[in-house]
């Protein structure tokens, strides 16, 4: 049975190469043919707003963009509801595809018995 992998990004632009990570390791998961579920919270939730991820530069690191397109085609992006609210995003300003859900949802996720947990 393939596991579902939950991956919590914490960081953005604050701390450019933990954020990468998260991203990368999402997408080769998905390539992989395992089911991601990847969260956006703290400053890693300005990622769910259009043109943001083109902003992203860290060298030697995939585009944020053609990693959040690879999550998107075969996974799901979730961005926090108090992460959201905090940084005045409402479900109306973020890319397609991108739902908004708080705390429950996610250690729902996390917690089933086929799940495995990263957070960055």
């Amino acid at each position: 049975m393939a596991k579902k992998l939950v991956i919590k990004v914490t960081a953005g632009a604050d701390a450019p190469e933990r954020c990468s990570q998260a991203f990368t390791v999402a997408a080769v998961a998905v390539a992989s043919g395992v089911e991601v579920s990847l969260w956006l919270t703290g400053e890693s939730a300005w990622f769910a707003l259009p043109g943001r991820a083109a902003e992203f530069e860290l060298s030697h690191a995939a585009p944020l963009p053609d990693l959040i397109e690879s999550v998107q085609s075969a996974g799901r992006i979730t961005l926090c509801t108090q992460c959201a609210a905090r940084r005045g995003i409402a479900e109306e300003d973020v890319l397609e595809g991108v739902r908004i859900a708080g705390a429950q949802v996610f250690v729902s996720e996390a917690m089933a018995d086929d799940a495995q947990a990263l957070v960055y």
